[in-house]
């Protein structure tokens, strides 16, 4: 199983430089990133720094979308950074959640997603694409060039599209059910579509918080920590509830239930330990969706995961304890699932 890294791209940029430096010693081998042109800062950038300042790891938007940049740009910043690096990059693409909506716009269409993937892929591979009637393709990459496309999905539509299309599936909850119900969709669609179902890689990305014992006192600060995500995740959920129906047979209830609550949501708290639009998340769903507990715990949890053909955890380290976390999951929990 590999590891990843996710991060905001919160200023100073040397801070999230400094850790991506940190989990690549720990034995992380890739580091992702926020895409969210009006909350953070312009991740292209700092990945340049990444890149210059780390051997090995892997780097890339989680996710990027089709809307807030023309295809063409963001395919040649990927093949740029490539080019200088050595293909170091993985374009994990979404709908666009926060940087679509904060910026007035709605989240994109899965047709435009589609479109974009197999634009963005050609021409950062030095194929030719076609651009709305006008065909093009980058003179000055070289050959041997490529830019895998993972793609983040939830909904039943987004699923078999990611297993058709897709080179990786990022699923953003550790819940193993919903693991095992999502990792299914996809590999059938891709065995459907003619492609080998084990060619699509498998990428579950939560927050994780190690603690020192299992105690209550403990469980409860590391909950608390990451109760933010099951808000995020909420987001999605929300607009799944909207096309589908609450109880849909297309959307599993494991799910959709816990939203219930759910009153609204404020961006500029995107991601963030102290986000006050996350209190309707219950505590057992802060326990499935993410990796809380001792080390051990963290282990047999990903143990299962990688079971289900889980290729990647991706840790979410929003937090109080970045540093532990990134530390503690190279000295116990990543040589036990190596």
């Amino acid at each position: 199983m590999d590891f990843g890294l996710v991060l905001q791209t919160d200023p100073p940029a040397a801070q999230v430089i400094s850790l991506m430096k940190r989990a690549e010693r720990n034995g992380f081998s890739y580091g992702w990133t926020f895409d969210s042109a009006v909350l953070w800062q312009e991740p292209f950038v700092i990945y340049s720094q990444i890149l210059a300042h780390t051997e090995r790891l892997i780097v890339g938007p989680m996710v990027t979308n089709p809307g807030t940049r023309t295809w063409e740009v963001t395919a040649s910043t990927f093949a740029t950074l490539n080019d200088m690096y050595g293909n170091r990059t993985v374009c994990g693409i979404g709908r666009g959640d926060s940087a679509m909506r904060v910026a007035g716009r709605t989240p994109n269409t899965l047709a435009r997603i589609s479109e974009a993937m197999k634009v963005i892929r050609a021409l950062a591979s030095g194929e030719e694409a076609d651009l709305g009637g006008t065909t093009i393709r980058f003179p000055w990459i070289g050959e041997g060039a490529e830019l895998p496309v993972w793609m983040a999905a939830y909904g039943p539509k987004a699923l078999k599209m990611a297993g058709e299309e897709a080179d990786g599936f990022i699923l953003q909850l550790a819940d193993p059910y919903l693991t095992e119900t999502m990792v299914k969709a996809v590999r059938y669609a891709a065995a459907a579509a003619g492609r080998d179902p084990a060619s699509v890689k498998i990428c579950v990305a939560a927050p994780a918080y190690l603690t020192q014992d299992d105690s209550p006192a403990a469980l409860a600060h590391a909950r608390e920590q990451c109760r933010w995500f099951g808000g995020m995740v909420g987001n999605h959920v929300a607009d799944l509830v909207a096309k589908y129906g609450e109880h849909s047979d297309l959307v599993p209830e494991a799910l959709t239930e816990y939203i219930k609550a759910r009153e609204g949501y404020d961006y500029s708290h995107h991601g963030r330990a102290d986000n006050p639009d996350t209190a309707f998340v219950p505590d057992d769903i802060v326990d499935r969706f993410c990796l809380i507990g001792t080390a051990q715990q963290h282990i047999a949890k990903l143990e299962e995961l990688k079971r289900l053909g889980v290729d990647q955890f991706a840790l979410y380290a929003m937090h109080d304890a970045r540093e532990e976390v990134i530390d503690g999951y190279g000295t116990t929990v990543i040589p036990a699932l190596s």
